[in-house]
């Protein structure tokens, strides 16, 4: 009688620690389920499942695999150390598959230990929108400039079907319908993107949203991407500093590069633990010297700002991080 209790007991256990195994991944996904909604044939769609290292030992996926081929999953980085950010991307295969498609990821860690996170995605590919190409690519832009693009949208039913609006979150883009007509039984319509000039330094990975006259699934998203070059740039973008002692102090090397030589004209960050040390000189190129000496346990979390001679405002950015344990007091022993 006591075997089976045993094992039950065991099996439990297993069942118990498993589910804790998952769990510790899990928190380091911001989302596990995404909705592409209605999208057209041919659309560029895909989901950055993004995910964070937010403990002290490196991450390392070992794999995806992927429960439905509409679904192709990609995975950006397979080595985390602590505090790195990486995403699991999805990409629907709305060129090779039409109707009511639904797909489970499921990643696979194998270090520091073993563990599983499933991510879900679902949508519906409509097989009479078509958009060529399949997303409004701006490739890469230097900061401070324009860009256009022109996208063409092809409908295969009633003759009077037309794009009614275009809308967008973001206040850099703008869309203009240049001209709807009707081609080999299809209505055609060309519609040219721009990017304003004023559109900030970063990666583009937003969404249009076509209004249509079609009652049902009005509404179709088209993917916008593309880089906007910065005049600056810095690297790590995470600056970890490590597992300190209170007192100790550590040093690691930054790099700023320009596309044209420069000077460092200030780097603080209003923290007096922090120390800099950078050339003078103008060059495109610069090794700055962070020194952090640990004065306050706890953890720490600081921005870094760099500032180039004769630009206005902030040229780079970093954040920086350190882990500082209490210092120990020695107490001498009662005699």
């Amino acid at each position: 009688m006591i075997r089976p209790f045993a094992f039950a007991l065991m099996l439990g256990s297993c069942f118990v620690s498993m589910a804790q195994a998952q769990q510790w991944a899990s928190k380091m996904f911001t989302e596990t389920e995404h909705d592409f909604g209605t999208v057209a044939r041919g659309a560029k769609s895909e989901f950055r499942f993004e995910f964070k290292n937010i403990y002290e030992e490196t991450i390392h996926v070992a794999g995806v695999r992927t429960s439905c081929g509409c679904t192709t999953p990609i995975v950006e980085n397979d080595t985390l150390n602590t505090y790195e950010t990486s995403a699991i991307i999805a990409h629907f295969n709305t060129d090779r598959f039409l109707g009511s498609r639904s797909a489970t990821l499921t990643v696979t860690i194998d270090k520091p230990y073993f563990a599983e996170v499933r991510l879900r995605v679902r949508g519906n590919i409509r097989g009479d929108i078509v958009v060529e190409p399949g997303s409004v690519n701006f490739d890469t832009v230097s900061e401070g400039s324009k860009a256009e693009r022109l996208i063409r949208v092809k409908y295969a039913g009633y003759s009077n079907w037309q794009i009614n609006d275009v809308r967008s979150a973001n206040p850099h883009f703008e869309a203009e319908i240049k001209g709807t007509r009707r081609e080999s039984g299809q209505t055609v319509c060309d519609l040219l993107v721009r990017l304003k000039d004023d559109a900030p330094a970063g990666y583009i990975n937003d969404q249009l949203v076509l209004v249509t006259s079609d009652r049902s699934g009005g509404e179709i998203p088209v993917s916008v991407e593309g880089r906007v070059q910065p005049e600056f740039s810095v690297s790590p973008k995470t600056l970890f500093l490590g597992d300190l002692q209170q007192g100790e102090q550590v040093t690691k090397k930054i790099v700023v590069r320009g596309k044209t030589p420069f000077r460092i004209s200030q780097v603080d960050c209003g923290d007096g633990c922090f120390e800099f040390r950078a050339d003078e000189e103008a060059k495109a190129v610069h090794m700055v010297d962070v020194t952090f000496r640990a004065l306050q346990p706890g953890k720490i979390e600081q921005s870094i700002a760099i500032r180039a001679d004769g630009r206005a405002g902030v040229a780079a950015s970093i954040i920086a991080y350190a882990n500082v344990a209490q210092a120990e007091v020695a107490t001498e022993p009662v005699e």
